[in-house]
């Protein structure tokens, strides 16, 4: 069945009324997005936990999305009326049915992360046989090897992980980088996340992928010490989980963190250099990932 979908442009301050508006008067959904996609002036909007409020753009692009069967205009117009509104300029596509599931999936293929680590979607067959292929399709929880940090923290344990070292994985989303690590032939792994969806989808995903790794909520860790911490988190929770990692990380242990635009490395190493030796390590995309070691020697007022 086709759908029907009206396109608008709002500011910032009217934005939620006119999505609470269509949605109460019969939309089947209300995608908010920058007006500005695409061009020069497109401006990221991230959701950092200290963030008050969802953030919006100075100008949103409403696309509300009706059956096919629905006056379009009509209910258009009476939603203006009630917010007091002329109708802004708008337009209305009809948009054809689709097999979703089959258009999810092609924007999915397997993703060379380095020489010999791959990330491979089920409706997939591996590209390298022989490399180490981790099996993942996207979900609820986030890691599927196409974002630019997941593939930076890939990337460091490709390279920089020993056999036999345990590891961290803090904000383990998908599992992929618990995952990631016992392939790579880590020792103990396990993986952390204040989701309980995430726990339910890195378990199911750790078993489809045949490793060893356990996963649970934060309470979960508390008795952890770890070789090396990972995690791919948000600039904000990174920078107050500092003594967090400093805590569940031996000393001369390695902690990689990524998350982090170029414009808050500095920021979130500051909070780190209190317990760590910490860099950048690597860059992609505009995001940054740091890496560095516990200190070996503390004194009471680094604690």
């Amino acid at each position: 069945m086709p759908f029907i979908a009206l396109r608008f442009d709002a500011a910032v301050e009217d934005a939620e009324r006119w999505a609470d508006a269509l949605l109460e008067a019969g939309a089947l959904s209300v995608d908010v997005a920058d007006s500005r996609a695409g061009t020069a002036e497109e401006a990221p909007r991230y959701g950092e936990p200290d963030e008050p409020r969802l953030q919006l753009w100075a100008l949103n692009r409403l696309t509300a999305l009706f059956a096919a069967d629905v006056n379009v205009l009509a209910v258009f117009a009476r939603v203006a009326h009630s917010l007091g509104e002329p109708p802004p300029l708008h337009a209305i596509d009809t948009i054809a049915d689709t097999d979703w599931v089959r258009q999810t999936q092609a924007q999915f293929a397997p993703i060379q992360v380095t020489d010999r680590l791959w990330v491979v979607p089920s409706w997939c067959d591996p590209v390298e046989p022989g490399a180490i292929n981790i099996r993942l399709d996207p979900g609820l929880a986030f890691g599927t090897g196409s974002h630019a940090t997941t593939r930076l923290c890939l990337r460091w344990l490709a390279q920089n992980l020993s056999p036999g070292e345990s590891v961290l994985d803090y904000g383990c989303g998908s599992g992929i980088l618990a995952i990631a690590a016992a392939k790579l032939g880590a020792g103990a792994v396990i993986g952390i996340d204040v989701d309980p969806q995430a726990i339910t989808a890195s378990r199911a995903n750790a078993g489809r992928n045949g490793v060893a790794a356990s996963f649970g909520l934060p309470e979960a860790a508390d008795a952890v010490v770890a070789d090396v911490v990972v995690a791919n988190i948000l600039a904000s929770p990174l920078r107050m989980l500092a003594p967090v990692f400093a805590a569940h990380l031996r000393l001369g242990g390695r902690i990689v963190l990524s998350g982090i635009l170029q414009a808050q490395a500095d920021v979130v190493a500051a909070s780190y250099r209190q317990w760590f030796n910490i860099t950048i390590w690597g860059e992609a995309e505009g995001w940054v990932a740091l890496a560095g070691t516990r200190k070996p020697h503390m004194t009471y007022a680094d604690e």
